[in-house]
């Protein structure tokens, strides 16, 4: 079957079109996406703005429409931070699906968070053990750590790469004042999890997912994305914090000529890079694992599962009983006949 997964982010919006079926590896068949910074579109309300809504519906119309001239039998659609945290999040979730047929469900942190390890754990298999992973996105950074398909634990802190420069890193380049503020703020609110996390012990893996991660282990040594995906990709704590003072000296323009950094994503790298940092460092983790698989892969995978197995159930997604019901898109529903999850 051919399945769609629109994936309103921070900084992009995403559909992803793959070919697959139950069992089977998901092999990507087409994407369609572009710059979408919703947080850059707040006011002072933290309301997204009528520019923010208009630049995401016409997106949503574009990845409908895609969707549909692509024979997709089935589309998940889902947002995370970027409209979960703003002020008017549910009246703009309202205008998508009357205005595009299109329904996004709203994750929560630990729903993405779980969603996440899930994928993780289904690239790197049982040979794992205990894995640690670590999600960097544009509003929200993710932990979560166990040994099954799912996490025994996980937590989400609004510490997203875009929402810390936004806050605390507006000057380009930072003071050396504005970093040092930026960094205590990060171990504050990293302390209680971390605490947590710790009493569980050492994890056998450690892994990061993301672009945020994927840019911060090119820069520091690791293989270009055009080798591929199966190529072994590490970031290590040492680099990474020789890597962390380098950024603090450069412009945003100097960090977009790093090679695996977008200029949409240039100004956000030191930030990803101090939470990055101040997390393995808190975590004692020396390195860890690039995974390329995330949040889009662990939905896709759990649909797949449900085909499988013939479920009517929603889908589980998190720590405990948490459930997310992820319905297709009606625009799918009314020109394929396809199924509803």
């Amino acid at each position: 079957m051919r399945l769609g997964v629109l994936d309103i982010g921070s900084n992009t919006v995403h559909l992803l079109l793959v070919d697959a079926y139950p069992g089977a590896r998901p092999v990507p068949f087409a994407s369609h996406k572009r710059p979408l910074s919703l947080v850059a579109y707040l006011d002072e309300h933290g309301a997204i703005t009528q520019a923010g809504q208009d630049e995401l519906l016409d997106f949503v119309h574009e990845a409908a429409q895609f969707a549909i001239n692509h024979h997709a039998e089935d589309l998940l659609a889902f947002c995370t931070s970027a409209i979960r945290e703003s002020a008017n999040g549910e009246a703009v979730l309202a205008r998508v699906v009357a205005e595009t047929g299109v329904k996004l469900t709203e994750l929560t942190g630990e729903q993405e968070a779980g969603m996440t390890y899930y994928a993780v754990r289904r690239w790197f298999g049982w040979s794992s053990d205990s894995l640690l992973n670590l999600d960097m996105g544009g509003g929200s950074f993710e932990l979560a750590l166990g040994q099954d398909e799912f996490p025994t634990v996980a937590h989400s802190v609004p510490l997203g790469a875009g929402r810390l420069t936004r806050d605390w890193l507006e000057a380009d380049p930072p003071s050396i004042k504005d970093v040092k503020a930026l960094r205590h703020h990060v171990r504050e609110v990293l302390a209680e999890p971390v605490a947590e996390l710790r009493q569980f012990g050492k994890p056998t893996m450690v892994t990061g997912t993301s672009k945020t991660f994927r840019s911060l282990a090119r820069i520091t040594g690791a293989a270009p994305s055009a080798e591929g995906p199966y190529v072994k990709r590490v970031l290590r704590a040492e680099s990474l914090k020789l890597w962390t003072n380098r950024l603090t000296a450069m412009n945003w323009e100097e960090r977009s000529e790093l090679p695996g950094v977008s200029a949409i994503r240039a100004p956000q790298l030191l930030a990803g890079a101090i939470v990055a940092l101040e997390a393995m460092n808190a975590m004692k983790v020396k390195s860890l694992r690039i995974c390329p698989w995330a949040l889009r892969e662990g939905l896709m995978l759990r649909r797949f599962d449900h085909v499988l197995f013939d479920s009517t159930a929603p889908l589980s997604s998190s720590v405990g009983v948490g459930e997310v019901a992820l319905g297709q898109s009606s625009v799918l529903s009314m020109s394929q006949g396809s199924n509803v999850l």
